[in-house]
């Protein structure tokens, strides 16, 4: 598979992102992720467009009480980037995702799931269970067999995403993710993974792996995993922004019914959008640790 690697000027002075580099290698490929603290595990997984930048804000307080790890997937960060958008699928995202746990040997770990975060991790846990203790979902979701998937917004989002492949202009998307107004070196850090266009491949595919009706080839595996959550008393704490028009505060609502650990319980976090970890990201992270102390 031919890929495209990221020189590692691009990732230098990168304000708030000063992580020492760690790498495996997948299927000969190298995949990077940042590993800071002490403690059980918690793997903070990431959506799209971003990478483990977009956790910059929440990896300092919760490597005080936790081991964090926070990788990059293949196409995003500092992985290497393959550069066919039909190289991307599900299932090489989840293989990769469980390859890393397999070979940190993580264990009692708490995963954290934002955007595709949810559809990547999910699976990963509930196919390994013993290796997780906790599970805690930001504005994520899994594929809804229901009449009001897709929303709008996705749909939106994926007609944009379609429309543009390789040019999408990553700061721009975020910027319109957020409530904050983000200064050119916040853009800059999110745009470093990407300096030349045939790196964007990665980019381009995710929006299209969504399922959007049961025929879809990811349909019935993010159908089991939803089954087996239904099942799985794992603690959970479902975080959901009060301003996303992907995942609105009723799909928060709908995760926190699905998962048995959460009881219902949904924590609404005031003046953030999609990507709510650059929104509130301090704000999350501490409510994780009082969630996880308590």
């Amino acid at each position: 598979m031919d890929c495209y690697r990221t020189p590692d000027g691009a990732f230098s002075g990168l304000a708030g992102y000063a992580f020492m580099p760690h790498y495996i290698d997948f299927e000969g490929m190298r995949m990077h992720y940042v590993d800071e603290g002490r403690g059980d595990p918690i793997l903070l997984l990431h959506g799209e467009p971003t990478w483990s930048y977009l956790y910059r804000k929440m990896i300092p307080l919760l490597a005080s009480t936790f081991r964090v790890i926070a990788p990059d997937y293949l196409g995003f960060g500092r992985s290497d980037k393959p550069l066919q958008i039909a190289d991307y699928t599900y299932d090489l995202h989840t293989r990769s995702i469980a390859s890393l746990i397999e070979t940190l040997d993580l264990r009692r770990a708490t995963v954290v799931v934002q955007d595709w975060g949810g559809p990547i991790g999910l699976r990963v846990a509930t196919e390994r269970k013993d290796r997780f203790a906790r599970i805690v979902a930001l504005n994520t979701g899994l594929f809804s067999s229901s009449k009001n998937w897709p929303t709008p917004g996705f749909m939106q989002w994926r007609n944009f995403a379609e429309r543009v492949g390789l040019d999408m202009q990553v700061g721009r998307v975020i910027q319109a993710s957020t409530t904050s107004e983000l200064d050119e070196e916040t853009l800059r850090g999110y745009e470093a993974p990407w300096p030349v266009r045939e790196a964007r491949a990665g980019v381009a595919a995710f929006p299209l792996l969504v399922p959007l009706t049961t025929d879809d080839p990811n349909a019935a595996a993010m159908l089991r995993v939803m089954d087996e959550l239904r099942e799985w008393e794992v603690p959970a704490l479902v975080c959901w922004s009060d301003g996303d028009p992907v995942f609105p505060p009723a799909a928060g609502r709908a995760m926190a019914r699905l998962l048995p650990g959460a009881r219902g319980e949904m924590h609404e976090v005031k003046g953030a959008s999609h990507m709510l970890q650059e929104d509130k990201g301090e704000e999350i992270a501490q409510r994780i640790v009082d969630w996880c102390s308590a």
